[in-house]
């Protein structure tokens, strides 16, 4: 048992320096409003070539709902072509409208691909996906708490504004025509 958990130990610290957390985070974008990953970048993760892995989601078709997968419309394949620089078709880039994964449909991808490198890359897209949705998650609740934030301070706003006009109120010398209270004395000049 010693043996076969050491070599899962080496997998794993090989499959850690083959795939730095960074890389995978980088490549995943949102896409109809879902964290995805596209087709070409889990082949290359999971080591194998993108037609052979289209060609398995087109073998298991039925593995990958569209919650799982979707194929880019040409629209977004160009706006993510422009983002990021990838090629075009015109210059010797890919000819078909690339697929784009969510976290499950990238843990099917590494089911049906069955490589030993896919599974243990999939651990690690999985965490990146955890990682993102837990940075997204951190930061609603910064921008709830200033938007809570705001709204205290835009009521006490009014306060201070109230404040500041009575403190310069008081400050501003008295107007000669009103009636003086108290004791006077008339200066001698």
């Amino acid at each position: 048992m010693k043996t076969s958990q050491s070599s899962l130990k080496r997998t794993a610290e090989t499959a850690n320096s083959l795939i730095p957390s960074e890389r995978i985070e980088q490549r995943i974008f949102v896409v109809r409003g879902q964290r995805v990953m596209l087709d070409s970048d889990l082949a290359e993760l999971y080591g194998v070539t993108t037609k052979r892995l289209n060609e398995q989601v087109k073998r298991n078709f039925g593995r990958f709902p569209p919650d799982f997968a979707f194929q880019l419309t040409p629209d977004e394949t160009e706006i993510l072509r422009s983002q990021f620089a990838t090629s075009s078709w015109r210059h010797g880039g890919r000819r078909s409208l690339p697929y784009a994964f969510t976290e499950h449909g990238a843990i099917m991808l590494a089911s049906v691909l069955n490589s030993e490198r896919a599974v243990e890359a999939s651990v690690f897209v999985v965490r990146a996906f955890v990682k993102l949705r837990s940075l997204l998650a951190t930061h609603k609740e910064i921008a709830q708490k200033l938007t809570e934030l705001e709204r205290k301070l835009t009521g006490h706003d009014e306060d201070i504004k109230t404040l500041f006009v009575a403190i310069r109120q008081l400050m501003a010398p008295p107007d000669p025509k009103t009636k003086r209270i108290g004791f006077h004395c008339q200066e001698n000049g």
